[in-house]
């Protein structure tokens, strides 16, 4: 994928730096967002589960010691939504949000759907759970899977009548933030085999992620679990 560097406002300023780390949802849904804009840009890995922990001047970064957070032209941001929102705003390429205002709330819903009712169940209890659980040296927990199953089925519901029944993107005729975030997500539930029947039996959703896996950002932003 061609790179460029970042410009703000049509000049060059300095290449935005991403702390988090390179295995984690939120910090992917950036990276892709950056990917897609084409911005050069350098990730600073922070693995908030090491045995050392955070460095001791992420405070100054990062209110709540959670990743990611970003750094540009004097600028310091965190939370994973706002940092998406601004790299589509502040940079040059194609853009990541609707024109119109009722389109825009639609992603935006989108989003909250995606942070609220799915990334905790599909990523925390099905993926960590039957995938990661062994890694760990431990059994998966099965009651946790099943509790999570229908939670995670009522967030692909709401995402599958919102979803565009042509594709190749979620919602309209662009790619937007609300692709991101969700592939981000999906990467991970989908290694889990109900994670992926949940999305295959969702006919929009289905076809959405077999287009969404191919795209250049997705393979240039693997995560190092994706194995």
């Amino acid at each position: 994928m061609s790179k460029r560097l970042a410009t703000l406002h049509g000049s060059a300023v300095a290449v935005p730096i991403l702390y988090g780390a390179a295995y984690n949802v939120y910090v992917r849904a950036v990276r892709l967002a950056l990917a897609e804009k084409g911005v050069e840009h350098q990730l600073i890995e922070i693995d908030l589960g090491a045995e050392e922990g955070a460095p001791a001047n992420y405070l100054h970064h990062q209110s709540f010691m959670r990743i990611p957070a970003f750094e540009h032209d004097g600028e310091r941001l965190y939370e994973a939504s706002a940092i998406t929102r601004y790299v589509d705003e502040a940079f040059e390429g194609p853009p990541l949000m609707p024109h119109t205002a009722r389109h825009r709330a639609r992603i935006n819903q989108v989003i909250s759907i995606i942070e609220n009712y799915g990334y905790g169940p599909m990523v925390w209890s099905i993926f960590v759970e039957r995938c990661r659980a062994a890694v760990a040296g431990r059994a998966a927990d099965e009651e946790k899977i099943a509790a999570a199953l229908p939670q995670v089925d009522s967030a692909l519901d709401a995402l599958e009548e919102m979803a565009d029944a042509q594709g190749p993107h979620l919602i309209g005729r662009q790619l937007t933030l609300g692709d991101l975030h969700l592939a981000a997500m999906l990467a991970y539930g989908t290694l889990a085999p109900e994670g992926a029947a949940l999305v295959e039996a969702r006919p929009r959703l289905r076809r959405w992620w077999a287009e969404m896996k191919k795209r250049a950002s997705m393979q240039a932003t693997r995560s190092p679990l994706e194995q």
